[in-house]
């Protein structure tokens, strides 16, 4: 983390950003929206303001809970020579602007919100597009939902959910408590106060290089930042913290621009813009710490941690059996068996990982497979909800309230019989089966994994069991 003495932003009188600084520098390099969030008085506006002044853009700054169409475009007046209506320009209208700043977004009327969206999410108000606007940034106070200081945000509302949802990054502003001293001292420091930003074109400079640099090699983003990517997202949303398939690519872009003003790929850096990648405080929701830490350790070691070949293969391979496979003929080491189940279990869908916990913890359990005890264990947590281990594998029956048999049988009748009887896999099969129709863990669970839970037992049936 850079200090003050070397921070690109406290050349501009910026001052304890330090450690979200490449988050910052990298919405400038994709030109994607940018939001800060933090109390009164924090320098979000005086940080955006410098930005404008420092890159030389046509800046326009709009307080949003004042702020009436008409100051936005102008009033509208006839067009008499080609029909229609065209907008009488001042100097505060949008039309030539290169960066907007929507100040106290978050006291917006909701009318103006959505008339808002079309200009932060295409760049276009009332259908025309605006080719010289290139920036589009955004400052609010914590919601009023979101209260736990002595300061209080009445009307600070959270944001449309959708609106909020075309911003790439959020940055929280760090208030006094999150100063270190140098940066305190410079804060209280008066003698800049009313000062032009001018950094003599460097940090200009810099964004240049790097918007080029980012341009080419968006064509064809690492396999490692998209592997981070999907890994993060699928993580998440298993955890209940939606992430949008739009958001997604937006931290793809994030994370490709960070790296390039980094000038490396960090596991710091990359938790950093994962982090201010989630637009739910702005909703008013607090993200659980440790499902985000988790999400971005697997994530990382998915994507860019050292380990054997064969576990990027297993992850990225889509059919049960293939994974299963890879994981019987490549898999030596428990301790890798252990992190590649797990990073497994965490990226799939909850049937899905049910099912491959289903038709591999037996063979798991009695150490045929190279998993850890760790890894046996997580896969007995998915299955016990089917399974009861006392010595040997016993099963209980979930469909007691009726002695008729369930129509389901007959559907898989077939595939039960070629099960067989050895080491109760008839009975596992079952249940398992009838498991998904009660729980009801998706839809169309049952029959979308039978093949591949056969496909599974019987790879371990051919490779492990004879």
């Amino acid at each position: 983390m850079p200090t003050c003495a070397h921070s690109r932003l406290s050349a501009l009188g910026v001052y304890g950003f330090e450690r979200l600084e490449p988050v910052i520098l990298a919405a400038l390099v994709t030109e994607d929206p940018l939001l800060l969030i933090g109390s009164s008085g924090t320098g979000k506006t005086y940080l955006l303001n410098s930005l404008s002044e420092a890159l030389g853009l046509e800046h326009r700054h709009y307080n949003a809970s004042l702020i009436s169409f008409d100051d936005l475009v102008g009033f509208p007046y006839p067009d008499q020579e080609h029909g229609g209506v065209k907008f009488l320009e001042t100097p505060a209208t949008v039309w030539g602007a290169e960066s907007v700043l929507v100040d106290e977004i978050s006291r917006c009327k909701p009318e103006h919100q959505n008339r808002l969206f079309a200009l932060v999410h295409e760049r276009r108000v009332q259908g025309i597009a605006l080719p010289r606007l290139r920036y589009r940034w955004a400052a609010m106070n914590p919601c009023s939902t979101d209260q736990g200081g002595a300061e209080d945000y009445a009307g600070s509302e959270p944001l449309d959910q959708a609106l909020a949802d075309r911003f790439a990054l959020f940055v929280e502003a760090p208030d006094w408590d999150g100063l270190d001293d140098e940066a305190r001292s410079l804060v209280a420091d008066p003698s800049g106060e009313g000062k032009v930003t001018d950094d003599g074109g460097r940090l200009k400079g810099l964004v240049e290089t790097w918007r080029r640099t980012f341009l080419e090699r968006i064509e064809g983003c690492p396999p490692r930042i998209l592997t981070y990517v999907t890994s993060a997202t699928t993580a998440l949303n298993s955890a209940n913290i939606r992430i949008s398939p739009r958001r997604s690519r937006l931290l793809a872009r994030s994370l490709l621009a960070a790296a390039i003003v980094v000038g490396k790929e960090t596991d710091s850096l990359f938790s950093d813009v994962l982090r201010a990648s989630l637009p739910h405080r702005t909703w008013g929701v607090e993200v659980n710490r440790a499902a985000l830490t988790a999400a971005h350790r697997l994530a990382w070691e998915s994507g860019f941690a050292t380990q054997a070949n064969w576990i990027h293969q297993f992850l990225a391979e889509k059919t049960l059996a293939k994974k299963l496979g890879i994981l019987i003929d490549r898999c030596t080491d428990p301790d890798q068996g252990t992190q590649a189940v797990a990073q497994f279990l965490a990226s799939e869908t909850r049937a899905r990982a049910a099912a491959f916990a289903f038709a591999t913890y037996a063979a798991a359990a009695g150490g045929a497979l190279a998993i850890g005890a760790e890894g046996v264990n997580d896969l007995g947590k998915l299955a016990a909800p089917i399974l009861s281990v006392s010595g040997e594998f016993s099963w209980y029956e979930r469909l007691s309230e009726s002695d008729s048999v369930s129509p389901f049988y007959t559907s898989f009748a077939r595939v039960l019989a070629d099960l067989g009887t050895r080491d109760g896999r008839y009975e596992r099969a079952s249940q398992f089966f009838n498991w998904c129709l009660v729980a009801n863990v998706h839809p169309h669970a049952p029959a979308e994994l039978e093949a591949e839970i056969e496909a599974c037992v019987a790879l371990l049936n051919q490779r492990v069991r004879s």
